[in-house]
């Protein structure tokens, strides 16, 4: 069970309070997550990649584990800690301005 927690303008949009628990297929990367949380709230398609290249939106970070994911390969897999559900996998919105 990987655990995932959307910045609350995605939570908002799935219509989800908290974080989100997930059945991945296979080995824990960010593509599988990701894919996970698509196919489960759709509605979610597009917001965090882009839905014909499936790369990361510009101002979405990754972190887990007190370690900053977003420059990972997507097929990378996660650290432990996430897949065995004892950490959260984090979507953050960036921040940008001055």
């Amino acid at each position: 069970m990987i655990r995932v927690v959307l910045p609350a303008h995605l939570r908002t949009i799935a219509h989800v309070d908290g974080e989100v628990r997930l059945d991945v297929e296979g080995p824990a990367t960010q593509r599988t997550v990701l894919d996970a949380l698509e196919n489960r709230y759709p509605m979610l398609r597009g917001t965090i990649r882009d839905q014909s290249t499936h790369k990361r939106r510009a101002f979405v970070r990754f972190f887990a584990c007190e370690e900053d994911l977003s420059h990972e390969t997507p097929d990378a897999p996660l650290p432990e800690r996430v897949v065995t559900g004892a950490e959260p996998f984090l979507v953050v919105g960036a921040m940008a301005g001055g």
